[in-house]
């Protein structure tokens, strides 16, 4: 745990009693456990956020096939342009 052995961890321990008494400690510990909780649920929360799909505007079948229709429409119009190179008449 962050490089820290048992008796490192005993002494910062009987140090924190000394200082701040038997009774603190314990409200100490679930203060921080309380804030790492709410980091956690953040974290999570945001997480959430990021990885839910778009729910941007509803699209009907219908619109998709206009919009298809529209797309290819488009495409034939730049294949058969005159200045297009690529052009099927140019071949």
């Amino acid at each position: 745990m962050f490089g820290l052995g048992a008796g490192e961890l005993l002494l910062i321990f009987v140090i924190a009693i000394l200082f701040l008494g038997p009774k603190k400690i314990p409200e100490l510990a679930k203060g921080l456990g309380q804030a790492v909780r709410e980091f956690q649920k953040a974290r999570d929360e945001m997480m959430n956020e990021i990885n839910k799909p778009h729910t941007g505007t509803t699209t009907t079948t219908a619109d998709m096939t206009v919009k298809k229709a529209d797309v290819e429409v488009t495409a034939v119009k730049v294949e058969t342009h005159p200045e297009n190179p690529e052009s099927p008449k140019h071949s």
